[in-house]
């Protein structure tokens, strides 16, 4: 079972009726509800500048479970200045995440250093840490249920979770998560200052192929006054995956051997 994606599973869960009993084991239900072999998208990125001006890019989304967890890659389609850049994210048995990214212009595969993972993906408002945190290994955090209350008409959990190690890119995180069918609504992030520095938002929720699937995303980053809008126009479970899409061959070649 693949337990989440850059920008879909993370906020995206399957009903169910379970009722969790601590902060971990709410954050638990939330990261795996979702029961699937695959998935792969099509989505339109929206990056809203402080002035109000909009670029909008294409991407597609493949992932997959793996020996150490999931397993992902976006590849960039449209426009032609990023067309062909396409990136490679991997669990690995330590409980992290390893990644690369191929960058038309540069020629060659290049991994992520842990100096970058903080910086904006691809000039977004997600850091590389945003696109792997789906995938965080739960021990790594300390997670504590502060309260219930209602969100949009839902009745929620509030959980706040406090990394263990003091190098992670958050000093807390706190997300408002549905009390019946543990979707995640809303998550605020605070840098190392304990300062709000951005809010990340799931609407538009459908059921497609039988699992309750966000639409839309936001991730807001306060004090720049910018967004990114994530909207999925092609969401498709369980189709097969070669294997040979998570290499960095595929990211240097774009072809599945």
């Amino acid at each position: 079972m693949i337990k989440s994606n850059f920008f879909v599973v993370v906020f995206m869960l399957m009903c169910a009726g379970v009722w969790a009993q601590d902060g971990a084991s709410i954050i638990h239900s939330a990261r795996n509800r979702v029961q699937m072999e695959t998935m792969s998208t099509r989505s339109r990125m929206v990056i809203t500048a402080r002035n109000g001006s909009t670029t909008e890019r294409v991407i597609d989304q493949y992932s997959k479970d793996g020996p150490n967890g999931s397993r992902m890659v976006i590849v960039f389609q449209r426009p032609a200045n990023v067309a062909g850049t396409r990136f490679l994210t991997m669990d690995n048995a330590a409980g992290g995440t390893d990644q690369w990214i191929f960058l038309p212009s540069l020629g060659r595969v290049r991994r992520i250093s842990a100096s970058e993972s903080s910086g904006s993906f691809m000039g977004t408002d997600f850091s590389y840490d945003d696109i792997s945190s789906a995938d965080r290994d739960i021990n790594l955090d300390t997670h504590t249920l502060l309260g219930q209350e209602t969100f949009n008409g839902n009745p929620v959990f509030i959980i706040e979770s406090i990394p263990r190690d003091s190098s992670y890119q958050y000093s807390r995180v706190t997300q408002w998560i549905d009390q019946n069918n543990f979707l995640i609504y809303r998550s605020e992030m605070f840098n190392r200052r304990r300062e709000l520095v951005k809010v990340l938002e799931m609407a538009d929720f459908r059921d497609i192929q039988g699992r309750i699937t966000p639409m839309q995303t936001t991730i807001s980053t306060i004090g720049a006054g910018t967004s990114t809008t994530i909207f999925m126009e092609i969401v498709r479970y369980d189709d097969p995956i070669p294997e040979s899409v998570f290499t960095t061959a595929f990211l240097e070649t774009g072809r599945a051997q």
